[in-house]
């Protein structure tokens, strides 16, 4: 597409010839399923696209006329057989309300399959996490916020030995599973987080409803939530992987054609995750300079080290540029920026075998966002081959 000589475009992986098929999700006869984990995360901004049948009618949007025959179907079953059926899909901004019932039975029947053809295609379980806050969520009918975690139900069973909501999140952002040790993996943490959006409107606190900051105080409160949430883990003894849409960009090589700086609190947001979940200071500048008005009961955790925690694409891919977010209205790949990660804790480190996203038109399909993955494997073995095979 021309977008004029003043633009240079970023570097964006070509259509794919046929089917992808991505090592990791599936796994030799003789190595047990859940040593292998590949996770995928998705900002879907709306599920309900993803529940018709099978069709590639979303497609193609934008002004931009190519038709892959190889684009994603815009449903869940289309998208898991796409990338060869993950162990985790975790999607955000599902779009759907607590109340609505319908929507909620077709999820589970999107991902499941019968008894008859299990033996084909695995079946998968579906964990809604939906918005009940009656001051921060009412827009839309309550069709707003929400995030979905789908296991592969094979794996549920094995390694699932909890899913549970947190109690200081009612937008539904947030889900954690937690899983079983085994003689080659320790007890893992998957979260599955949709984080605030940092503006200036107003964040009113609950039950009251009374104004108590705004949506900026409401995100650096999140960071300090979250991050007492995966300390705790840790401290159990729980690997985190924390997956979702971070709504943050790290650094210049996260956007383009630059980072967002403006209004200068998004500066002081970036800051603050920074020191939060990478850094080994815990509190950053930002936080430092400001006092939220907020309910900070329970989070002030200015005593604490950061997490330390590593960007699995950024901890691969150290210099690339590639980006999740790219929104509607504009030319695919005029303005884009990484806001989506898969962020583990330290100790998983030499687990990390792989991490990547799939960035072009087709792979965004209804969304403004593109899917990325990151897997881990728990046998010496086949870490050492997958290993090599990383780019």
């Amino acid at each position: 597409m021309a977008l004029g000589s003043t633009i240079r475009m970023p570097t964006i992986s070509p259509p794919p010839s046929k089917r992808r098929k991505l090592s990791g999700s599936r796994n030799p006869p003789e190595v047990p399923l859940a040593d292998s984990i590949t996770v995928y995360s998705y900002n879907v901004n709306g599920i309900q696209p993803f529940l018709q049948r099978s069709i590639t009618s979303f497609f193609g949007m934008d002004g931009d006329s190519s038709r892959h025959e190889d684009a994603p179907k815009a449903s869940l079953r289309d998208l898991l057989r796409r990338h060869d059926w993950p162990t985790m899909l975790f999607l955000q901004e599902i779009k759907v309300s607590n109340s609505d019932e319908a929507s909620k039975r077709a999820i589970e029947r999107a991902v499941s399959v019968s008894s008859s053809s299990i033996e084909i295609e695995p079946s998968y379980v579906a964990h809604l996490c939906l918005p009940s806050d009656n001051f921060n969520a009412r827009g839309f009918g309550g069709k707003l916020y929400g995030v979905c975690s789908i296991i592969r139900k094979d794996v549920s069973d094995e390694i699932v030995d909890r899913v549970r909501l947190v109690d200081w999140d009612r937008e539904g952002r947030f889900m954690v599973i937690e899983t079983k040790s085994t003689e080659h993996r320790p007890r893992l943490a998957f979260i599955n987080a949709y984080m605030v959006n940092g503006t200036d409107r107003p964040y009113r606190g609950t039950p009251s409803g009374e104004v108590t900051g705004t949506r900026h105080d409401r995100k650096l409160q999140v960071h300090r939530l979250l991050a007492a949430e995966c300390r705790d883990l840790e401290a159990k003894g729980f690997g985190v992987i924390l997956a979702g849409d971070m709504n943050v960009a790290r650094s210049a090589l996260d956007g383009y054609p630059k980072l967002r700086m403006f209004p200068p609190q998004h500066s002081l947001n970036r800051a603050d995750f920074e020191a939060k979940f990478f850094s080994d200071t815990g509190t950053s500048e930002a936080e430092q300079d400001r006092s939220p008005t907020i309910d900070t009961r329970h989070t002030d955790d200015s005593s604490h080290p950061g997490l330390g925690m590593i960007d699995t694409f950024r901890f691969l891919h150290p210099s690339k540029k590639a980006y999740t977010y790219y929104p509607r209205g504009k030319p695919f790949g005029e303005s884009c920026d990484r806001v989506d990660m898969i962020i583990i804790s330290a100790s998983l480190r030499d687990n990390l075998v792989e991490a990547g996203m799939h960035e072009t038109p087709g792979d965004r399909g209804p969304s403004d966002h593109v899917p990325l993955f990151a897997r881990v494997t728990f046998n010496s073995t086949l870490a050492k081959q997958a290993t090599n095979e990383v780019p």
